[in-house]
């Protein structure tokens, strides 16, 4: 069914809205963004100041843009979906021009009350214009080279400018996103084989090529590689974050050391510890039991965006909450792949729950395109 053919009559109107909002997913993310604030009070070391206080503020703003995007109907919002792919792209040029540079990157446009960072916004409106592009096109025509090429490009483009800044991490969660919006939408799988088999043999090109005439890469970033799969062959330099990492993993055990006593964090052992590894704290507070917690809090969230995009007849509202899904997924899964030491650290926040302004705002408004997709479904 496309948005053209609802009956809008049978949609709720008005203040009706808020009753059909999907409540037990708003309450899932209160819990889990509360988590944060817990964590982020602990690693100040009891204080509010200076990460719970400003956090708690921006979760309250994007609880408020999450109603907002909520109660505009989806329709309106499909509508939207090219202008702000190229409004994000147009965003993505600026920093370009004159985005502040932080930590060797260049990724952030400073509005003087926060750094925005327009890759984040990029994840929600790739979403928006893939699941518009497949609702619009024709099944028969979805696995045509002509049809598979624009969508391609369409998530190429972002890459590249990303890559840019430099930002392998949110790079590779464009890529990974747009390629499972192609596979739901009904791509063949047979691209998708094309594509891993071509990773594949660039892998294996790229190690055989070491010390040899045709290196395809600098020895320092092999030297990366050794880090991440040996992260002791360097403790005390590239491989200090992991290995700070893993032994606050390790001395969390079941149940943890307690509420703000943990030695890594509040010894200041743990790097980036209010943000990307933010995680490590949680699990060595809480152990085993709060780290499982947590991820229980993200399942169940993924559990009520796919039964509320499988209970849509609209294709452009099931596909675009299936891959709003697939972004937090991918957010979560990498973060906490990269603290474990099992994926490369490449900069992703955990959702909800690190600090940061632009992935939290983001990410609510995201959800706000889910809650509207289920406000507005045909009744």
């Amino acid at each position: 069914m496309s948005y053209l053919e609802y009956t809008v009559q049978h949609t709720p109107t008005g203040l009706r809205k808020v009753l059909y909002l999907n409540w037990p997913l708003t309450i899932l993310l209160c819990a889990v963004a509360s988590v944060g604030f817990l964590m982020l009070y602990s690693v100040a070391g009891g204080s509010f100041s200076p990460w719970a206080e400003p956090q708690m503020k921006r979760f309250g703003m994007g609880l408020a843009l999450m109603l907002f995007v909520a109660m505009v109907p989806i329709w309106f919002w499909r509508n939207m979906a090219v202008v702000a792919y190229l409004g994000s792209l147009a965003l993505l040029l600026l920093v370009e021009l004159i985005g502040s540079v932080g930590m060797g990157a260049q990724r952030w446009i400073d509005l003087g009350f926060m750094r925005l960072q327009p890759s984040e916004l990029t994840k929600i409106t790739l979403v928006m214009l893939l699941a518009a592009y497949y609702d619009w096109l024709p099944m028969s025509k979805v696995s045509r080279p002509l049809w598979v090429l624009a969508p391609v490009l369409m998530i190429l483009l972002p890459v590249a400018m990303v890559l840019r800044q430099p930002d392998l991490g949110t790079s590779i969660l464009l890529l990974a996103a747009g390629g499972v919006m192609m596979f739901i939408a009904g791509v063949h799988w047979a691209y998708f084989a094309v594509v891993i088999a071509a990773v594949v043999a660039l892998i294996t090109a790229v190690f055989q090529s070491r010390g040899t005439d045709w290196q395809m890469l600098a020895d320092y970033q092999f030297r990366r590689i050794d880090t991440f799969l040996d992260p002791s062959s360097d403790p005390l330099g590239a491989g200090y974050h992991i290995t700070q990492s893993k032994i606050a993993l390790g001395s969390g055990g079941w149940t943890g050391r307690g509420f703000m006593q943990g030695t890594q964090s509040r010894l200041n052992f743990l790097p980036e510890k209010h943000t990307d590894f933010i995680f490590t704290t949680l699990a060595e507070e809480f152990g085993f039991i709060g780290g499982v917690s947590l991820l229980g809090l993200y399942v169940l969230i993924l559990v009520f965006c796919i039964s509320t995009a499988l209970a849509n007849k609209d294709r452009f509202s099931s596909l675009m909450t299936l891959g709003m899904a697939a972004t937090f997924f991918l957010f979560f899964a990498v973060n906490m792949s990269m603290v474990m030491g099992l994926a490369p650290v490449v900069g992703v926040p955990l959702p909800l729950v690190s600090y940061g302004g632009s992935a939290m705002l983001v990410l609510m408004i995201g959800f706000g395109l889910v809650q509207s997709a289920h406000v507005h479904k045909p009744r």
